[in-house]
């Protein structure tokens, strides 16, 4: 059976909500049972509750910005976590400043989290985090504070195995077929070593997917975000507010998708909209000319996350 991977938006307002979109928040649920969360708006537990994306699950929160419409939501969901009795750790990742924010708000608030929270600050690099499975990446974004944008990268898997060629070496049906599969050498018949890649076809790569949060659209996170099989990118504007995009640190639409078609990226999803557009059309519309897949998130619209081969 296939593993599914799902993005799920909680929210896709650029910094005030509206009736239909809450605040920046997007939740990646892993196919291990991990909960990836970029940005905690405002009432991200509301959204959170809708999406029933479940109270105990493992789960790392990793925020772009200490603006209050990607973070106001981190209070709110821990208190909301430990009502409903969570026993799983939470982990929260950010730029500097996100420790004292977290730590004050528990302290002030008296949250008397009964679960571990771990809090770390994390600048550019590689390998920033990880989880089961997955490596997550950050880069510098270009926004009017410090900032970063995210690339979960899951972990290769190995080629397709080949039970005639094991059995031709000398391993026989059962255990040891597991542990070649998982990059294991085993011995055969008569003490032979046999290697994994004696019976493993070509290793496929992970699916990857890429958040940009606020950032305009620089020439740094095309590199970045190279061949990602998933992009979700501020779209704040519409290209007859072009200047007030680059005033602001933000991105239009065209310019989402002109740095999506640079990148090679193989869906861009549009996020972070501004009130004034409240049908997303004219986005999808002016993105679609620089990128042939996009689309525009909904609050609590799920997008399934495909595998490279899938996606080609």
């Amino acid at each position: 059976r296939r593993r599914r991977m799902r993005l799920v938006f909680l929210g896709t307002a650029a910094a005030c909500p509206t009736p239909s979109r809450g605040l920046a928040c997007t939740c990646l649920a892993t196919d291990e049972g991990e909960i990836v969360m970029f940005d905690a708006g405002e009432g991200a537990q509301v959204a959170y509750t809708r999406a029933g994306l479940g109270w105990n699950k493992p789960m790392k929160v990793f925020i772009t910005h200490m603006h209050g419409d990607h973070c106001l939501g981190i209070p709110g969901l821990l208190m909301t976590m430990g009502m409903h009795g969570r026993t799983e750790p939470i982990e929260v990742f950010g730029p500097a400043g996100i420790t004292e924010y977290v730590r004050a708000n528990v302290r002030a608030l008296g949250l008397g989290v009964p679960f571990s929270l771990t809090i770390r600050e994390v600048g550019e690099g590689r390998d920033v985090a990880a989880g089961k499975g997955y490596r997550m990446h950050a880069c510098r974004a270009d926004h009017t504070v410090p900032a970063l944008s995210y690339l979960f990268a899951e972990n290769g898997r190995p080629g397709t195995f080949h039970p005639d060629r094991a059995k031709e070496l000398g391993v026989p049906e059962g255990p040891l077929w597991s542990t070649l599969q998982r990059g294991q050498a085993v011995a055969g018949e008569g003490g032979r070593t046999v290697r994994p890649e004696d019976v493993l076809g070509r290793g496929r790569a992970g699916r990857t997917v890429g958040y940009s949060g606020d950032t305009r659209p620089a020439g740094r996170l095309a590199e970045f975000f190279r061949g990602a099989g998933c992009l979700v990118f501020d779209s704040t504007f519409a290209d007859d507010h072009a200047e007030r995009a680059r005033e602001t640190g933000h991105s239009t639409a065209s310019g989402a998708g002109r740095l999506a078609r640079d990148a090679g990226v193989g869906h861009l999803v549009l996020t972070h909209f501004s009130s004034r557009y409240p049908d997303a059309a004219v986005l999808v519309a002016e993105a679609g000319k620089m990128h042939p897949r996009v689309t525009a998130a909904r609050d609590l619209m799920e997008v399934e996350v495909e595998w490279p081969e899938a996606a080609a």
